[in-house]
């Protein structure tokens, strides 16, 4: 059995930039900070970032783009996908990896709130899911129905 699955909590570096495919397909693009704090071996404390580059479809980047900007808290579910492309400038093969985002959930706003709206694709258009309709269902992931070319993506 092989699984790929991410699970990271962070803040946006930048505000999401929403696309759109060839297709119509809307795509979003942000980086995620994430932080470690650790001891090293004099017992000092130290904290280092990690910087993650996050990629959502659909309505999912629709809501991420709408609701999300620099700062912001988010918890993403997703998979890694490392994508190559030939920099024609260099003449050198480059390589990306991202997080394909497949669930996500709203981070505090700052502003009292009551735990942040969560959104997976298989809900529908009411809204963030409560703890009982959440019991209730089994989630589901729709992707697109046509390979995503990685030529097509516009960054």
């Amino acid at each position: 059995m092989y699984l790929n699955k991410a699970f990271l909590y962070g803040n946006l570096v930048r505000d999401p930039e929403l696309k759109a495919l060839p297709s119509g397909i809307k795509v979003t693009n942000f980086s995620l900070a994430t932080n470690r704090t650790y001891k090293d071996k004099d017992g000092n404390k130290k904290e280092t970032t990690e910087y993650h580059n996050v990629v959502a479809f659909g309505k999912q980047a629709e809501l991420i783009e709408q609701y999300l900007k620099k700062g912001r808290g988010i918890f993403v579910e997703g998979r890694l996908q490392t994508r190559s492309w030939d920099d024609k400038a260099t003449n050198t093969k480059k390589y990306r990896t991202e997080v394909i985002v497949e669930n996500f959930q709203f981070g505090p706003s700052g502003a009292p709130s009551t735990g942040g709206g969560t959104y997976t694709p298989s809900q529908t258009e009411g809204g963030p899911s409560s703890a009982s309709n959440k019991a209730d269902k089994i989630d589901t992931i729709e992707y697109p129905t046509e390979e995503i070319n990685p030529e097509d993506i516009p960054f």
